[in-house]
């Protein structure tokens, strides 16, 4: 399995910093879905920015729903959500 070098909070400067504080606020925490990410902080700006439009934002879908699919797609990836 290949490995993916992580930044942890305390370590992250710059954008990344940033970013982690983001998520930090709105979550509580840094998901690790987030930290494998860490090396290219652009990309996972924007990564974060299609999330937050995608399951935050108003759209054809309620929260529920959203959250619903969300939770069914992990589990046939056989994926925690």
């Amino acid at each position: 399995m290949p490995y993916i070098e992580q930044i942890n909070e305390d370590q992250a400067t710059g954008e990344l910093a940033k970013i982690y504080e983001s998520c930090q606020q709105r979550a509580g925490n840094v998901a690790n879905i987030l930290k494998v990410q860490c090396q290219d902080p652009g990309m996972l700006r924007e990564s974060l920015r299609f999330y937050v439009r995608l399951m935050k934002s108003p759209n054809a879908l309620g929260a529920a729903q959203r959250e619903m699919l969300a939770a069914g797609v992990s589990n046939v990836n056989n994926c925690y959500y």
